[in-house]
This record gives C-alpha cells, sequence and structure tokens, in this order.
C-alpha cells in the first residue's frame, strides 16, 4: 500500500503513538488536539513490559533514561500499615521493565518524536466527526483516539454514554522525601492509596474511594486536600503523614464504557480510551493505548486499507476486553470490607509472596509478556 493522508483525532499517548508508528512508515499524518496545550493533569502512570516493548520498537530510548525503574510492589493494610506482600521484581521478574513516570513526559517524548519522524501536530483545533463512515475531506483515514468522551466513537460504534463506576480518585503530586523505586499500595475497606516516585524527586499519589455516585458538574475538578485527608483518616500513620503534605488535589469520578463492539466503519477507527476506557487498577490504560498503536500501524502496512482496520479490530477486542474486566475485579480486591474476609486475603497474599513469589508475577504474564511487536499481524 502507497502512502496514505491520515488524520488523528487526539494528541494523547494513544494517538501520538499511533501518529510516530504511521509517520516512520512513510504515510502523511496530522495530529488535531481540541486543548490548547498538553495538560499536566492526570499525574503518573506505570509503563508495564508490553507497553515498554512499543516504545522500544518506536526508537523512545530516552525515556526509561529519564524516568524511574520499577523495582517492587509492595502492599500494605491501610489501617494499621502492616505489609502484607511484596513482589521483588529484580529477582523474579526477569528481563521484564516497568518505568515510573508522570504523563506529561512521556506526552512530550510521543509529540517530539512523531514531529521528527514528519507528523504535524495541532493544538487548540476541534474535530467535528463527518458523516458514519466517512473520513475528512482529502482523507485516506480518520482515527479516533480522542479519550473517553470521544465523539469519534458515536459516529463508529453509536454505543451508550460512559457510566459512573462507583469510584472516585484523588490524584496529586508531592515531594519525594524518601526515594524508593517500589509502587506502594494501602488496602482498605472501600478505599485504596498508590503511590510511588517519578522523575523530577517527586511522588505520585492516587487515592480510591467506593461511592454510590457521581453528583458533581463535570468529571474532574480541583478539591480540597482536607477531603482526601478526611477519607483516608483511618489508614495508619504513614499514610497519614504523607497526606499532610498534600498542598492541592484534583477529584475524578471514574466513568468507562463498555469495550466498543465496533472499532471500524468504513473509513474511520476507534483506537485506546475512544474504544476501551478501563478502570487504573491494572495501571494499562495507557499500555493498551501504546499496543493499539502499533498493531494498527503493522496492520496497515501488511494489508490493503480496509483488510487492515479488520485485523486490527480482530486482534484487539479480545485482549482489551480481558483486561478491562480485570481491571474491574481487582478493584473489589483492594476494597475487601468484612474483617474476616480482608484477614483471610491478606493471609493468603503474605503465604504466596513468600513461598512462591515469582507464580504470583507469572498470573500476569498474559497482561506482561504480550508483545505486539513480534505478532503477525
Amino acid at each position: 500500500m502507497g502512502p496514505l493522508k491520515i488524520t488523528i483525532a487526539g494528541a494523547g499517548i494513544g494517538g501520538l503513538a499511533a501518529a510516530l508508528a504511521l509517520a516512520r512508515d512513510g504515510h502523511s499524518i496530522r495530529v488535531i488536539e481540541r486543548a490548547h496545550e498538553f495538560s499536566q493533569v492526570g499525574a503518573g502512570i506505570q509503563v508495564s513490559p508490553n507497553g515498554m516493548a512499543v516504545l522500544g520498537a518506536l526508537g523512545l530510548e530516552q525515556f526509561p533514561a529519564e524516568t524511574v525503574r520499577l523495582e517492587a510492589v509492595r502492599l500494605r493494610d491501610g489501617p494499621n500499615g502492616r505489609e502484607v506482600a511484596t513482589l521483588d521484581f529484580r529477582r523474579h521478574a526477569g528481563d521484564l521493565r516497568w518505568q515510573l513516570s508522570h504523563r506529561s513526559t512521556l506526552v512530550a517524548q510521543l509529540a517530539a518524536a512523531a514531529r521528527r519522524a514528519g507528523a504535524a501536530i495541532e493544538l487548540g483545533v476541534d474535530c467535528m466527526p463527518p458523516p458514519a463512515g466517512q473520513a475528512l475531506e482529502g482523507d485516506d483515514l480518520l482515527i479516533g483516539a480522542d479519550g473517553i468522551k470521544s465523539r469519534m466513537r458515536t459516529r463508529v460504534d453509536n454505543a451508550a454514554s460512559p457510566f459512573f463506576t462507583g469510584q472516585v480518585a484523588w490524584r496529586t503530586v508531592i515531594p519525594d522525601t524518601r526515594y524508593e523505586p517500589v509502587v506502594e499500595v494501602h488496602m482498605g475497606p472501600g478505599r485504596h492509596l498508590v503511590t510511588y516516585p517519578i522523575e523530577g524527586g517527586r511522588r505520585n499519589v492516587v487515592a480510591f474511594e467506593e461511592r454510590t455516585e457521581w453528583v458533581e458538574e463535570g468529571w474532574h475538578h480541583e478539591d480540597d486536600p482536607d477531603n482526601l485527608r478526611t477519607a483516608f483518616s483511618g489508614f495508619g500513620s504513614d499514610v497519614r503523614r504523607m497526606l499532610d503534605s498534600v498542598e492541592s488535589v484534583h477529584l475524578w469520578g471514574l466513568f468507562r464504557h463498555q469495550v466498543a463492539r465496533r472499532w471500524v466503519h468504513g473509513r474511520k477507527v476507534l483506537l485506546g480510551d475512544a474504544a476501551h476506557s478501563t478502570l487504573p487498577f491494572l495501571a494499562q490504560g495507557a499500555n493498551l493505548a501504546l499496543e493499539d498503536a502499533w498493531v494498527l500501524a503493522a496492520a496497515v502496512r501488511r494489508h490493503d486499507l480496509q483488510t487492515a482496520l479488520e485485523r486490527y479490530q480482530a486482534l484487539r477486542i479480545p485482549r482489551t476486553r480481558r483486561i478491562v474486566n480485570a481491571a474491574t475485579r481487582n478493584a473489589r480486591n483492594y476494597h475487601l470490607r468484612i474483617p474476616p474476609v480482608r484477614l483471610a486475603a491478606h493471609a493468603a497474599l503474605k503465604v504466596a509472596s513468600t513461598v512462591a513469589p515469582a507464580a504470583m508475577l507469572k498470573r500476569f504474564d498474559w497482561i506482561y509478556r504480550h508483545d505486539v511487536t513480534g505478532l503477525e499481524v
């Protein structure tokens, strides 16, 4: 197939990765983004081995050099602060690599690499999707990477609006006074808190709480840090002391779609959260978007356009659906409310992490060892 003229709606991680992958193959790429600047809102991300494989194949060697390599995950009982289990990736993960970063670092690196490859990125440009099945005038393909609020999705899948999942999240970044390349998960009844270091001597903090409804206007807003401190006042002294240093915080209602039934319609295709928004309890949102970008570009490289789009959809729907469902289940595991059940679950985690830590990690091989750069697309 000769060079295509492609517009990508959305300059997030998925859209920019697709721009880079497709531009490297010689296609004419234009990325349009409604925002007038790349947002700093969103805080930290975890790029797991499946995402790192894509970044490596795209030539982003500087990403691991400028971010924090994760060495372990530590689970704690939130109310008493005691360690439940630790997974040491240095000893048990082999050649797998996780990197911790602020989202804006990865976005900036992808944008710079996409521009070097020849892609044009235009901020402050709104994209009104054309009628069903059509691309923009003069284009061969329109890629909808415009996030969970995607307007492109309505022209491709015609699915229901996103629904509130019964979870909210406070997100903030604080100075890191005790650098340790470890993700800590503090688990408690109906809530949990995740914290880890990111580049620049900072620490990412995300705190989740179950709620029956979201009554705020919009999907996120700046919140009073005292509300966060109150929500976790029953947690141990380490958590309370850490939250005392929070000066500003955003509160998000966690919404998601069902995975789109159809990702392709005519010369339109969905990618990333526009197709498969997920809860963050496996830290796979950005990683799935990177996988999407690579598979789409590889399919376009190897097939005629219509076959490529159908192949992309067929490969991606089963995997994204499985991960979205697994992330939803993980929330329940973190938020056990009945004391005997929580105690038994924590005891089982402690035994497993002591007796068979490698086996605990191996349960997630289907996520982390899935390397789309080696797939026969």
